[in-house]
C-alpha cells in the first residue's frame, strides 16, 4: 500500500495571518516521519465565494471553476490536518465555507486540528469536529492547542515552534494517532474501490 497523502490545510486567508507558522511546523514534523506524503494546501489558492452553487456537492460535481479545482484537490488527499483560528468561539468563515464546497471527497478520511488563540481554538475545533462527522470524516481525538501564553510568546518572537516541549509532545501524539487512522481508512477505501471494480 502506498503512503497516505495528507494535506496541511491553512484555515485562514488574512494578510497578516499567524496560520503560516503552525502550518509549516506541523508540515515539517509530519514530513520528517516518513510514513506520509505531505502537501501544503493554502485556501488563498482557492478563492471560493460564499457558497452559491445551485445544489449540494453531495449530489454531484459543482459548476464553478474554483469549486471544481477545490473538489479535485480534496479528492486527491487521504487525510487532512487543519490549522484553526478561533473567531467569536467558532472557526473562520473561510474554512467552514471550504468544507461546504465538497462532500464525497471528504468521506472516509481522517481529520486533525492544530488550533491557536485564547483557549487554543478548542471551541472552534469542537465545532469543526462536528462538521467533519457530518462530512463522513473521522476526526481524531488528539489535537494541538497553542494556548494564549504560547501564542503571545510566538507572536512577540520570544519563542519558536519546535522549542516548546509540550507542543512538540502534543504534535507527536496527534501525528501518531492520525497515522493509524490514515493507514486504516486508506486500506478500507482501497478495498472498497477494488470490490467495486470487480463487481
Amino acid at each position: 500500500m502506498s503512503r497516505p497523502r495528507i494535506g496541511i490545510v491553512i484555515g485562514s486567508t488574512r494578510p497578516a495571518r499567524f496560520a503560516d507558522k503552525p502550518a509549516q511546523w506541523i508540515f515539517d514534523l509530519a514530513a520528517a516521519r516518513g510514513d506520509f506524503e505531505v502537501e501544503m494546501v493554502d485556501l488563498r489558492d482557492y478563492p471560493l465565494p460564499f457558497y452559491e452553487e445551485d445544489r449540494s456537492p453531495a449530489w454531484g460535481p459543482l459548476k464553478g471553476e474554483v469549486a471544481q479545482a477545490w473538489q479535485k484537490k480534496v479528492a486527491s488527499l487521504d487525510g487532512y490536518i487543519f490549522t484553526a483560528a478561533e473567531y467569536n468561539r467558532g472557526p473562520t468563515a473561510v474554512l467552514k465555507n471550504a468544507l461546504d464546497y465538497a462532500y464525497n471527497e471528504w468521506n472516509g478520511k481522517p481529520a486533525a486540528f492544530v488550533g491557536y488563540g485564547g483557549v487554543g481554538a478548542a471551541r472552534a475545533i469542537e465545532q469543526l469536529r462536528l462538521h467533519a462527522v457530518e462530512l463522513q470524516m473521522a476526526p481524531i481525538r488528539a489535537g494541538v492547542h497553542i494556548l494564549m501564553a504560547d501564542f503571545v510568546a510566538l507572536m512577540q518572537g520570544q519563542a519558536k515552534l519546535g522549542e516548546i516541549p509540550h507542543l512538540e509532545d502534543g504534535a507527536k501524539a496527534m501525528l501518531d494517532q492520525f497515522a493509524w487512522w490514515a493507514k486504516a481508512l486508506k486500506a478500507a477505501r482501497d478495498a472498497d474501490a477494488a470490490q467495486a471494480k470487480a463487481a
